[in-house]
């Protein structure tokens, strides 16, 4: 079958895709927004330079193990499809490859978070000259991403990388610092959905894109058109801390409640919220908060606050025993389904929302945590992306919402993810 590189490849990528042909980088950094289809250019490029170098591997990259298979892997899967090369590679998930089957060439699958594999890999033949870092925010740093380079890429005339990102909200993020720097043989691009044909996209993606442009442009900006729009380390830069008045709790009519359990150190902790899809705003107006505090105890103190039995409770599911006992209880809770990237869904939904009302009279701790909460930062200062796992115990409790279905209100949503 022959297959139009036209019909696989955006247009905004022809000329990265003759750059590469010709030889005339060894390094590129592919950063833009959503639907900018630069991590689909980047595994047909990859597939391509396999087939023509036959002594050569590639080794592709996230931060986390547990995201690769329904993410860069099943986006090279769609390209060997795009490319009509379904007969010449083979696919298996453990270990997690393709391989050439005319060659033996592998394209091997990592997380950074098992050091020990990265340095043990080991090739029947030729070398490893080809390296995709997916998602490279994601990583600690630059330091980290040079080591598994010097790791991964030794020996042989030919090399190529490909570090494909959205740049992340913080101007201060080392990513986004790192492309501020030009660098011998590399090639920084920057790509939007703009670029990318239509029918690729579908009408619902641009319809959402004119919405979020419409209603919160600066979202927009960071999402769709991958511009960094923020400054310092805030995760949370549409938080407004003020007082929400029994009048427009009367008039709320989507009412969510989250849980995060917890004993000791941690805090069991409790969020009751309304939600104004129209504006796009969330209301935070309810909080309880308590330390070495049993699940039958903090059910009690659920009922005294007026959570009724029809009242859905979405919670941690890490803990089924404690869902159970809440059921038992007879209060209507379920377990937020956990799944990879689930984490960064939920908490980017609540960022790119216009606007989180916390009133801090009701919600003390919900406003500590989502106004003090930052984004670590590496050895040199610089801000990391990731999202960091401490005081967010009401965060937590909190962004289960967009998992609940947030059109949905006393009846049964879907399950969600935590």
């Amino acid at each position: 079958m022959i297959i139009k590189l036209s019909s696989v490849l955006s247009p905004a990528f022809r000329e990265v895709h003759n750059s590469i042909k010709n030889g005339e980088h060894n390094q590129y950094v592919l950063k833009g927004g959503r639907g900018s289809a630069k991590s689909s250019f980047a595994s047909v490029e990859v597939l391509l330079q396999i087939v023509k170098h036959p002594d050569v591997h590639a080794v592709v990259m996230r931060k986390v193990a547990n995201t690769l298979r329904t993410t860069v892997f099943a986006q090279y899967a769609w390209a060997v499809a795009a490319l009509g090369l379904q007969d010449d590679f083979k696919m298996t998930v453990s270990p997690m490859e393709l391989v050439y089957k005319k060659t033996g060439q592998k394209i091997m699958f990592f997380g950074a978070d098992d050091p020990g594999k990265i340095k043990s890999i080991k090739t029947a033949f030729g070398y490893i000259g080809i390296l995709h870092f997916e998602e490279l925010d994601q990583f600690g740093g630059e330091e980290e991403v040079r080591s598994i380079e010097q790791s991964i890429l030794r020996g042989g005339e030919y090399a190529l990388e490909f570090k494909t990102f959205n740049p992340p909200k913080t101007k201060n993020n080392w990513a986004n610092k790192y492309c501020l720097i030009n660098k011998p043989g590399q090639l920084i691009h920057h790509s939007t959905y703009k670029t990318t044909p239509r029918e690729w996209l579908g009408e619902r993606f641009i319809d959402d894109a004119e919405h979020l442009k419409a209603i919160n442009p600066k979202a927009y900006e960071h999402e769709y058109l991958g511009v960094p729009v923020g400054n310092g380390g805030a995760v949370f830069d549409n938080v407004t801390v003020e007082e929400i008045h029994d009048a427009q709790i009367a008039a709320f009519d989507r009412i969510y409640n989250g849980v995060d359990w917890g004993f000791y150190p941690d805090p069991w902790a409790f969020n009751r919220m309304h939600y104004d899809s129209a504006r796009r705003t969330l209301y935070i107006f309810g909080e309880l908060t308590r330390h070495r505090t049993g699940n039958a105890e903090t059910a009690r103190l659920l009922r005294q606050y007026g959570v009724q039995d029809t009242d859905l409770i979405t919670a941690d599911s890490a803990e089924p025993k404690s869902v159970a006992d809440y059921r038992s209880y007879g209060l209507f809770c379920r377990g937020a389904v956990k799944g990879p990237g689930s984490v960064d869904y939920s908490m980017k939904w609540l960022q790119a929302l216009v606007r989180i009302v916390i009133d801090p009279v009701r919600c003390p701790d919900t406003a500590k945590e989502f106004t003090a909460y930052e984004y670590d930062r590496n050895k040199e200062g610089e801000v990391i992306s990731g999202y960091p796992d401490r005081d967010n115990h009401h965060i937590d409790a909190v962004r289960y919402l967009p998992y609940v279905g947030c059109s949905a209100h006393h009846d049964e949503p879907s399950s969600g993810m935590a």
